[in-house]
């Protein structure tokens, strides 16, 4: 089993006319959730615009705690109470930052990836810099990186990294064109 963080998405498209159902029953969800050892966070993922599923991600210290969250009586009971909330559902589980980009086969290329990250911790890492950085100036390098990084992590996977790919969705979900095939040009005999 592992001992790095893993993370569980789980896709469901809203059932027709239960969107506030299924608003409330993936907040109990993320609550039930906060009570289990190992739990490191959870964030929902809206749709892209035309669209109706949500990504719902699940983050845990690792595979151990995750399996003891999945296999509880309060998650069992909390799926039955929203079964009929969703007209179809997938899960993944993944381990690293790529969680954040959706499935196997499903992900943009990992240069898309960082471009998506790096537009959301850039701007705030700079704000973060400007009003902090004189409260700061005076310590040296490790505590100032420690209280920095304390502060913005929790910032970037909750809220930044979130936002920054589902403003991003369509485009990092693209796929180039394809150049057409040449014509074949005649040929004189």
């Amino acid at each position: 089993m592992s001992t790095s963080p893993v993370t569980l998405m789980v896709a469901r498209r809203v059932a027709d006319g239960r969107y506030q159902d299924l608003m409330a029953w993936l907040r109990e969800g993320e609550q039930l959730a906060t009570d289990f050892p190992g739990y490191l966070g959870s964030g929902v993922l809206a749709p892209p615009p035309g669209d109706n599923e949500f990504q719902i991600i699940f983050r845990f210290a690792n595979e151990q705690t995750m399996h003891a969250w999945e296999h509880s009586a309060s998650r069992t009971a909390w799926l039955a109470r929203g079964s009929d909330l969703f007209a179809h559902k997938t899960e993944h589980r993944v381990s690293g930052i790529e969680g954040w980009f959706g499935a196997v086969g499903q992900r943009p290329p990992r240069w898309k990836q960082a471009v998506a990250i790096w537009l959301a911790f850039f701007p705030v890492s700079l704000l973060f810099n400007f009003v902090m950085g004189p409260l700061l100036d005076d310590m040296s390098l490790l505590p100032r990186v420690l209280i920095s990084t304390l502060c913005l992590t929790p910032l970037m996977v909750y809220f930044f990294i979130p936002l920054s790919t589902r403003l991003l969705a369509s485009w990092l979900n693209s796929t180039p064109a394809r150049p057409l095939p040449a014509k074949p040009t005649p040929q004189n005999h």
